[in-house]
């Protein structure tokens, strides 16, 4: 059990620190969308979408650090740092003073999570093979097919509302989370303003504004009523629910899937795959386009990688360099989009991966800024697919 929240707790770091930070790409066109018998979209695209929220600026006042574990003095009164930052996420959110003091005040310095986010100072070696079996492995394909067939009414109504396929969606729920068997025990307010008024990592500024923030998001989220911030648990890095969303990503993209007037990344799945499906179209994710090329690529492919987030390259670049379509896969559509070559490091077995990367992967990368994050979301996906009797879906690994 201890492994299996390590795992989680890892994952959803990564994505608190840079994954869901984004500005989006406003995608989409009206039209009806129907799910094939390979588990893929057929028809025209999904529905508009638009993000709930606009982006909110962030919040000047306030700084990490002080001798000082609490947030309070002796009389219970907020400390300098404290009271300046609420005076001004009341100012520019709009919520009463009193609202946003009261929350603060009962925020608890939580040394656990200080313990996972202090940075250990050893050299991690990456590994791709290593990172990839902990996520696709026998346990989670199982649990995901359980996952599919119980849900499939809800995981289908996603896929044709915003153009993911079903795969996807119940891959990002069990890499995540084990399917909403681990979200996290954290109260969410406690890890917020642990991290973002005493962030251990004083080297990396940026880390603990990036937490001030998310925490003015769960007082906004508070005071509309969509989110208790005084029960609200999660991540050690204050990540919610089934698909692990920091409250700024609540805030902006979250959806009502089961329509019932209120989002529960917790309680309602319909509600977390639609979330879900509602952020990756926000983020570039395109229906008609596979996440990996069917590519052969040439010895020297990594000339190609540059580690970014955004496809860069075309098919012609790649196949003037060498690049060869798999047999069997006929040119589509994702010959005239932009790719990007993404390189899967071994470092421990000094050996790296290749693949041919559409916009659905970098929409991934959205997601969790990590290029093993997303080729294991695409490779368990492929995983799940096959299962359930759909074939390849919409992922093709280039090898």
């Amino acid at each position: 059990m201890f492994k299996a929240v390590r795992v989680l707790q890892t994952g959803c770091l990564i994505a608190a620190l840079a994954g869901c930070a984004s500005a989006p790409v406003a995608t989409g066109h009206t039209g009806a969308a129907t799910l094939d018998a390979t588990g893929g979209l057929s028809g025209s695209a999904a529905q508009q979408v638009a993000p709930r929220a606009p982006r909110a600026p962030s919040i000047e006042a306030g700084q990490s650090g002080g001798t000082t574990k609490g947030f309070t003095d002796a009389q219970g009164r907020l400390l300098p740092e404290l009271q300046a930052y609420a005076d001004e996420v009341a100012t520019t959110r709009h919520i009463p003073p009193g609202h946003v003091k009261r929350l603060l005040a009962a925020a608890r310095y939580n040394t656990t999570v200080v313990k996972l986010m202090t940075p250990s100072g050893r050299t991690i070696r990456r590994s791709w093979v290593t990172y990839r079996d902990r996520f696709v492995d026998p346990i989670r394909i199982k649990n995901g097919v359980a996952f599919w067939s119980e849900h499939r009414h809800d995981i289908d109504q996603a896929a044709i509302q915003y153009g993911i396929p079903p795969s996807i969606l119940v891959a990002i729920i069990g890499v995540e989370t084990l399917y909403g068997r681990y979200t996290g025990d954290f109260r969410v307010l406690d890890a917020l303003a642990t991290l973002g008024f005493r962030h251990p990592d004083t080297a990396r500024p940026e880390r603990s504004q990036l937490f001030r923030d998310q925490l003015a998001d769960l007082i906004e989220l508070d005071y509309k009523g969509e989110l208790n911030a005084l029960t609200a648990t999660g991540s050690y890095a204050g990540a919610v629910g089934m698909p692990q969303f920091m409250p700024g990503s609540i805030r902006r993209f979250a959806a009502d899937g089961d329509h019932d007037g209120k989002i529960d990344l917790d309680g309602s799945t319909a509600d977390a795959l639609a979330s879900i499906g509602r952020f990756l179209r926000l983020h570039g994710w395109q229906p008609d386009l596979p996440v990996f090329a069917p590519v052969t690529l040439p010895a020297h492919a990594g000339r190609w990688a540059d580690g970014g987030l955004t496809p860069k390259l075309n098919w012609r670049q790649l196949e003037q360099g060498g690049a060869k379509v798999k047999a069997g896969y006929p040119i589509k559509l994702w010959s005239s989009a932009p790719l990007g070559v993404v390189d899967l490091v071994d470092e421990p077995r000094d050996t790296v991966e290749y693949r041919v990367a559409t916009a659905n992967f970098f929409a991934l990368t959205q997601y969790n800024r990590s290029y093993f994050y997303a080729a294991s979301v695409a490779d368990l996906a492929q995983a799940l697919a096959q299962r359930m009797g759909y074939g390849c879906a919409c992922v093709k690994p280039a090898n």
